[in-house]
């Protein structure tokens, strides 16, 4: 095994002063912005200058570079030492670190990935460490490739179960590849951390989860390039560099004091902070290069990405959308190598089983850590490595919505899909059934929300997923439902379905999954008696398909009825009212669950809540005799 090789002084020495440097960095740029950590930044000065100028082996001007080290900043509030260092690297202009928070730029309060250096938006904290896990993963099992990642937390968010998810979870799959740096400041926002400065109990957890640890004083650099060195010797280990720091170091009369959290340096004090610490600086004009990285990382593939054979199902044959998801899935895979499925220990409900059983080597069992899946996914997403598609019961991604909320802001490309939505699974009962997640995802920002009703639809879905930009959602059911389309219909996002009209329909009908089919039903038995209706299949709840829905309304009377296995805030009838809102003529009848559920058979439960094809037929009768 390799001797360590302690730096020679010069390199000790440039360590310490750009700890400095990006200290008076952090103070100037949250002082030009009246706001912001400087004392969180302060904490972290010698950690950042040992990663970025002795550790992480990247390309300075080129920070997205699929061979680079990636680094995440998971206390995102500390964002100003991040682009200090981004600074002293000479990627970023040091006069732009003054416009730090303003409109114009795009240094804003938490990283995002405006910035070629940010893979995921962070701020939102016990986050970045899941991500980081995705980035890992990606790297040893799928790029099999020498780049490391490390992830710099904050002691406060150690509280955050997340963490420990990741933490698990890095175990669990040996990422030797990764390191994370808990940043031990002692203090939060409004008082002191849990554990304070008990570094013997942060060492025994992270070993507890698995974790090889250490446990070093987070301001001397001599230690921290010893500590980074022995990472990277360990195998089959995720390590932990648990570092004793103190809040606001270096800064008279702040350091380790409460009440400094977010807060700017006062001005009548700022200069004599300054000048201290420039006096400490010994070899100003020092450069100290990262070490580029290996060339052993082949460059994004961006080829669209087909179903390697087209939907197989006759009409009136019967599958559900889940086991068709399961089937899609399997079939990009054959497509490209670039497609890996995570799920939530629900494979064999999920059917995301049907892909692993073909490609056990791209499939990642998460387990139920559907906050920590989420953000896996969206690490093994970064710089286009992967298309990831992460399922669970749909229900059980509400868990998650602060990692789906960050995904947005980060840009990620992830593929959400969720099983078992609304009443129509049955006997489980309301615990399992999924009735505001069309809500959920309706409000995440460039999220496109699928809605296949059918084998055929929902294998297009997946298709178009994988090639959609930004979040997507696929929904699916738990019935088995008839086929409706051909092998060969063709869908797009944002563009309805019309599968039955007339030219004597009197009623638009909108229905999506399971209450499609119960919309058809209903059809069938009103034309028995002479009364037609135009039945429309929406495929995407967002985009929604506007002008096929106003073209419907205007030759039916203005007169729509939605149903839907959803609760009624949020869902298909609201995403409807939205796009014929200022249409004067227009009224819109709305079905849907109005209350917490109970177990039932499925068609029990469809007829209870008011969602039933019988229903269907009522309230198309009943806008008739009116």
């Amino acid at each position: 095994m390799a001797s360590y090789i302690k730096p020679d002084g010069n390199i000790i020495q440039g360590l310490k002063d750009i700890a400095n440097k990006l200290r008076i960095h952090s103070i100037k740029a949250t002082c030009a912005s009246n706001s912001g950590h400087p004392t969180s930044c302060c904490s972290a000065a010698e950690l950042m200058s040992t990663l970025f100028f002795y550790t992480m082996r990247y390309k300075s001007n080129d920070p997205r570079n699929q061979c680079n080290d990636r680094f995440v900043m998971s206390k995102g509030h500390a964002a100003p030492i991040l682009y200090g260092a981004w600074a002293e690297a000479g990627y970023v202009k040091e006069a732009d670190l003054l416009n730090l928070r303003k409109l114009e730029s795009d240094l804003e309060g938490h990283p995002t990935p405006r910035l070629a250096f940010a893979d995921v938006a962070t701020g939102s904290l016990g986050q970045g460490l899941g991500a980081a896990c995705g980035m890992a993963y990606t790297g040893k099992y799928f790029d099999k490739s020498s780049y490391r990642v490390y992830c710099l937390m904050g002691d406060g968010e150690c509280s955050e179960g997340s963490v420990w998810e990741a933490m698990a979870f890095a175990s669990y799959y040996k990422l030797d590849n990764m390191v994370a740096i808990i940043d031990v400041n002692r203090l939060g926002q409004s008082e002191a951390t849990p554990l304070q400065h008990n570094m013997d109990t942060y060492r025994k957890r992270c070993e507890a989860f698995g974790w090889n640890t250490y446990v070093v004083d987070g301001h001397d650099v001599e230690e921290l390039c010893e500590a980074f060195w022995q990472a990277k010797q360990v195998k089959e280990k995720p390590t932990c560099i648990v570092a004793k720091t103190f809040k606001g170091k270096g800064l008279k009369n702040i350091e380790d004091m409460d009440n400094w959290h977010g807060k700017p340096i006062p001005k009548d004090c700022v200069d004599d902070l300054l000048n201290d610490m420039e006096d400490q600086i010994q070899v100003p004009n020092i450069t100290l290069k990262p070490e580029l990285p290996n060339e052993d990382t082949a460059p994004a593939d961006l080829t669209a990405i087909n179903l390697h054979e087209p939907p197989a199902y006759k009409k009136d044959e019967k599958m559900a959308t889940r086991r068709a998801y399961g089937i899609a899935l399997a079939k990009l895979g054959k497509s490209s190598q670039r497609v890996v499925a995570l799920d939530g220990d629900t494979k064999n409900s999920t059917f995301s089983e049907t892909f692993k059983k073909d490609f056990p080597d791209r499939f990642i069992e998460c387990f139920i850590a559907e906050q920590n899946m989420v953000s896996v996914a969206i690490g093994c997403a970064t710089r286009d490595r992967m298309v990831a598609f992460a399922s669970t019961f749909a229900a059980f991604l509400s868990r998650a919505y602060d990692q789906i909320r960050m995904g947005a802001i980060s840009q990620s490309n992830v593929n959400l899909v969720g099983s078992h939505c609304g009443v129509s699974i049955g006997e489980d009962g309301p615990s399992q059934m999924a009735l505001e997640d069309l809500a959920m995802f309706r409000a995440i920002p460039n999220c496109t929300v699928f809605y296949p009703s059918d084998a055929v639809s929902t294998e297009r879905a997946v298709e178009l997923a994988a090639n959609t930009k930004g979040i997507c959602f696929i929904r699916t059911s738990r019935p088995d439902t008839n086929i409706i389309y051909s092998p060969d219909e063709k869908f797009e996002v944002g563009l309805a379905k019309v599968v039955r009209q007339s030219d004597s329909d009197q009623v638009t009908v909108i229905g999506a999954g399971v209450t499609l089919h119960e919309a058809l039903a209903a059809a069938d038995t009103l034309a028995t008696e002479g009364k037609n209706i135009r039945v429309i299949d929406p495929f995407t709840i967002k985009p929604l398909d506007a002008d096929t829905i106003l073209a419907s309304a205007r030759v039916t009377g203005g007169k729509i009825i939605t149903v839907e296995d959803h609760y009624k805030e949020g869902g298909l009838g609201e995403a409807v009212l939205a796009v014929v809102g200022e249409e004067p003529d227009i009224v819109v009848t709305r079905l849907a669950v109005t209350e917490v559920p109970r177990s039932g058979r499925p068609q029990e439960l469809l007829d209870k809540y008011g969602i039933s094809a019988q229903h269907i037929v009522n309230a198309v009768l009943q806008i008739f005799d009116n």
